[in-house]
């Protein structure tokens, strides 16, 4: 890509579906943090971090989150099938990307359970984007983690391989050597809030 162009579009793609199973059916999308629901807090950093546009999945209690949750200007979807799993809502949130039109170089994607990894992660991962070929993920320690990018001409193959709770883990690990891994161990922590203890992560 030459200098001259314009930097490649990110949005972001924040998977927000998911039921809180082992938080006893809390959904994860509203679970307080510094006084509001997790998803707003997950949209606010990928806005931080550089992504153009914000693109949101809801799946368990989408009526509540979408009345409680302030998600002004993003572009919500509500996976049905949630339940099937984060590939599901992978699928649906990069249907909805590529339905908004042109403009788009790429999609970083969040999970809505992980506000450990803040804006200065997003931002890294963002700028390691080069074109719309790009796959990049962000690392701590060297190991693989949250955010992933996927530029464009990959979203149709993602979307073809994410099934059940494996999201892009296959795609992933089939295209392993072509992933450009960005360090961010030094700027964010990489935990989920999955059961009733990760709760105590949560300000």
């Amino acid at each position: 890509m030459s200098h001259t162009s314009d930097k490649p579009q990110v949005a972001g793609l924040v998977l927000a579906a998911g039921g809180g199973r082992r938080l006893g059916g809390r959904p994860k999308a509203l679970l307080e943090h510094r006084g509001r629901p997790l998803v707003e807090n997950a949209v606010r950093v990928l806005r931080a971090g550089g992504c153009r546009s914000v693109h949101v999945v809801l799946g368990a209690a989408a009526d509540e989150v979408l009345r409680r949750a302030d998600l002004t200007g993003c572009a919500v979807s509500v996976n049905p099938d949630w339940e099937e799993g984060m590939g599901s809502s992978l699928r649906v949130g990069l249907a909805s990307l590529a339905s908004a039109g042109g403009g788009r170089d790429a999609a970083l994607v969040s999970l809505v359970d992980q506000p450990g990894i803040g804006a200065a992660a997003v931002a890294r991962v963002v700028a390691a984007c080069d074109s719309p070929s790009a796959l990049v993920s962000a690392a701590y320690g060297g190991r693989r983690g949250h955010p992933v990018l996927f530029g464009a001409r990959r979203w149709e193959a993602v979307a073809e391989r994410a099934t059940g709770d494996r999201g892009a883990r296959d795609y992933l690990a089939d295209h392993e050597k072509e992933i450009a891994l960005v360090e961010c161990g030094d700027v964010a922590e990489a935990y989920d809030i999955d059961t009733p203890e990760d709760l105590e992560r949560l300000e």
